[in-house]
């Protein structure tokens, strides 16, 4: 009897906690099911909505993530810092200049057009150049010849007859290029791309964005450079990030011996730009997979060859090279991502020939000795009586180059390119600038030797300059909101954009002694603006 009482109550007593289960089981559907009914009424959901991107609740694992894929400095926070405005830059690339929404109380509903759309609004932006004829374009085009990629994904072009059925209807035959094909072909004898040019945008987002699949070592040069090509046979030179935001070169340090800065390219790019010389191919930041678009595609076997794991288990390479590609200089990712410069390639040389000029303010390059013009203060007079420079605009195109070396503090320009087909009567070229922007509290005067010593500018720069020292157009201010854009912004520390308006100063300071001391003001500021002005 007394069996029969124990298993009768062990059995009820399962049956009961089974029913304590089942009903706590009932029991949290029905709140996971109220709950967000309830949260309507009461704004829940857009309480939740309105929390700050910049919250600790949101922004912790973003951020983690973020972090992960810096480059190997680990300490720019280029990623993190600058997702908002690469989120904008979507929707304005640099040479897209739009409108800024203004935030606060006293801003509220108010869009502000932002200060490098009224900079190219403003009449010294809109000088016209002289008209374009056939021998003043770098490239004569065929406008009935059509190009397209074979749909099957294969790397060869096709021409003319093939492509009839492959193109859109409507389509002419310059919608069939390529961004880089119409950047090439867009090269005339006054500029490298017009002031408002609609591809601009297009050509920066290609080769921040272009899927990469060739990556090999650029030959020649003091330091590694690669050239990556994309699919659409767009290629582009890839310098990878060597210094964090905040370093400045040693003081003791040659210039010769500087490191190549990835982001001094693409800050050379927008200052060249601003300043409406246009002599700089585009240049866009972007966050290359070393393992991907470098180790796994490339057929360089010297490459090849150099790369490896650190300790710390990132992917690491250092390539070959005059300076700095050993061990000891490897660049790493994190743990294979990398910053890098990506500059659109200019038309191959065997296409369009282009001649290198030696500086005559080139630098000794020695460590002791000194350079002519640093030694004879009257150097100028002997420049101007031999060609190229005793005639047209070349000394004066090379005083613009100046100006833009010396707001950078780029003292390596020891040579200069032009297109050769333009003869003398043409700009000049503003490559390799990637050791500019590397001190921001120390200036070099002797960089403007050439406007110290001629004592002569063109009419357009000196306004320009004159222009971008007002409150309105402030030099520092139009280089942070072009940099903005960029994908990997911020690019420049924020006291190297307060050096420009100090340096631009010290351009002005020159020509109005300049001014002080010459008998007329047209031989200091030459006319090269006439009555637009």
């Amino acid at each position: 009897m007394r069996r029969q009482l124990q298993t009768l109550f062990q059995r009820k007593f399962k049956i009961g906690l089974l029913f304590l289960l089942l009903l706590a089981l009932l029991v949290h559907l029905v709140v996971d099911l109220a709950l967000p009914t309830a949260c309507k009424p009461c704004g829940c959901d857009a309480k939740a909505s309105s929390v700050p991107s910049s919250s600790p609740v949101l922004a912790g694992p973003k951020k983690l993530s973020l972090r992960i894929l810096q480059d190997f400095s680990g300490s720019n926070g280029s990623l993190e810092k600058s997702s908002q405005p690469q989120e904008a830059g979507l929707h304005t690339r640099a040479g897209e200049p739009g409108v800024r929404h203004g935030h606060g109380e006293g801003n509220a509903g108010r869009t502000e057009r932002s200060k490098l759309a009224a900079l190219f609004q403003h009449p010294l932006y809109n000088i016209p150049i002289p008209e374009v004829t056939e021998k003043d374009k770098l490239f004569v085009v065929n406008p009935m010849e059509k190009f397209s990629l074979h749909s099957s994904g294969s790397d060869e072009w096709v021409s003319s007859s093939k492509a009839e059925t492959l193109l859109p209807t409507g389509k002419t035959a310059y919608d069939t290029y390529p961004a880089w094909l119409k950047f090439h072909i867009g090269i005339n004898r006054y500029e490298l791309y017009p002031r408002q040019d609609p591809l601009m945008p297009t050509l920066l987002r290609d080769l921040a964005t272009q899927r990469i699949v060739s990556s090999v070592q650029k030959s020649g040069g003091t330091q590694l450079k690669l050239i990556m090509t994309f699919p659409n046979y767009g290629q582009a030179l890839f310098k990878p990030m060597k210094q964090t935001r905040d370093q400045e070169t040693p003081i003791d340090f040659f210039y010769f011996s500087d490191f190549e800065r990835h982001n001094a390219e693409i800050a050379a790019f927008h200052l060249d730009r601003i300043l409406d010389f246009r002599r700089i191919p585009p240049v866009s930041g972007r966050l290359v997979n070393i393992t991907k678009e470098i180790r796994d595609i490339t057929t360089d076997k010297k490459l090849a060859k150099t790369f490896f794991i650190s300790p710390a288990g990132n992917i690491c390479f250092y390539g070959e090279c005059s300076y700095y590609c050993s061990t000891e200089h490897a660049l790493c990712g994190k743990p294979d991502k990398l910053e890098g410069s990506m500059a659109a390639l200019l038309p191959d040389k065997t296409l369009a020939k282009r001649r290198s000029w030696r500086s005559p303010w080139r630098r000794s390059y020695h460590k002791s000795k000194k350079a002519e013009w640093e030694l004879n203060p009257n150097y100028c007079a002997q420049v101007r009586e031999t060609p190229p420079y005793n005639r047209g605009h070349r000394l004066l195109d090379l005083i613009d180059m100046t100006v833009l070396d010396f707001l950078m503090g780029n003292m390596d320009r020891h040579h200069y390119e032009t297109f050769e087909k333009f003869g003398n009567d043409t700009f000049l070229l503003h490559l390799d600038n990637g050791r500019g922007f590397g001190t921001h509290s120390r200036d070099e005067p002797s960089i403007l030797a050439p406007l110290q010593q001629c004592c002569s500018i063109k009419k357009s720069t000196y306004l320009r300059l004159q222009l971008l020292a007002t409150q309105p157009f402030r030099l520092s201010d139009l280089l942070r909101e072009a940099l903005a854009t960029d994908p990997l912004a911020p690019v420049l520390a924020e006291p190297h954009l307060q050096a420009l308006d100090r340096r631009l100063g010290k351009v002005l300071a020159v020509v109005g002694r300049c001014l002080a001391g010459a008998a007329r003001q047209d031989q200091v500021l030459v006319d090269d603006v006439g009555s637009w002005v």
